[in-house]
């Protein structure tokens, strides 16, 4: 299938690296003008020049609901539309016994990952899809849906998130469309205290017997934004080589 997003023009959080600047990449090369966002402009800047097509950046907190409406206002008045928001910026700043976090970094781990996304979201909406229409997608984990030991608060927000994407998918319908997307254990820098010690071990135990990359959530990122995903909103797809099945 040939997806395209020519005359499109799609927004994206956390895209200076990993999973986010694959995303942007893919849909840039399927037509996509696109604008990337995240905190650090060096890194943005970096990001956009290694990325084909008409690409913009605007530095922005996930979590700050002010930077949020800054960063949508400017998309729409460098490319004249907004057609697709991917909220994939996260922060996990805490790993250990859920009982022995703060409150400091339960707030800001929450902020980033729950409320993020619904400003977003809003800003998305009030500026654009309200009236026109478009897609939401929800960067999640399959941590949202199992138990681990050190990662208790950063998986309660993705389990936070899927609900949020079915809630989104029935209040902003039949304009909007939210789908969410659960990424496995994909080899980024964000988590690469998870993999690097023994890639190759923990990839044993995969039923398709590696680990993920990042434009493996690109891909199917690209489906469910598209045209083709048009009669799809509120839903969730799993994308970790089946590591739930076992």
């Amino acid at each position: 299938m040939d997806i395209r997003y020519d005359d499109k023009v799609a927004l994206v959080t956390g895209a200076s690296k990993g999973i986010g600047l694959a995303i942007a990449r893919r849909l840039a090369e399927s037509g996509a003008r696109v604008m990337i966002s995240s905190r650090k402009p060096d890194a943005l800047a970096e990001a956009a020049a290694g990325i084909d097509g008409e690409v913009a950046w605007h530095a922005a907190n996930a979590g700050d609901e002010g930077a949020a409406a800054e960063t949508v206002t400017a998309t729409v008045e460098r490319f004249g539309r907004l057609d697709v928001l991917v909220n994939n910026a996260a922060t996990n700043p805490y790993a250990g016994p859920t009982i022995g976090i703060d409150r400091a970094r339960f707030e800001k781990t929450n902020l980033v990952n729950t409320f993020g996304p619904i400003a977003w979201s809003a800003a998305a909406w009030h500026a654009w899809m309200e009236a026109n229409g478009g897609a939401v997608l929800n960067v999640s984990s399959i941590g949202g849906l199992s138990v681990e030991p050190t990662i208790g608060v950063y998986n309660a927000t993705k389990a936070a998130l899927l609900h949020l994407t079915k809630q989104l998918a029935s209040e902003l319908s039949p304009q909007v469309r939210v789908n969410a997307v659960l990424p496995g254990l994909v080899k980024t820098d964000m988590a690469r205290a998870l993999w690097e010690r023994d890639e190759a071990g923990i990839a044993a135990h995969v039923p398709l017997r590696r680990l993920g990359e990042p434009d493996d959530i690109a891909r199917a990122a690209a489906f469910l934004c598209s045209d083709a995903a048009s009669w799809v909103t509120g839903a969730t797809l799993v994308v970790d080589g089946g590591m739930l099945v076992r």
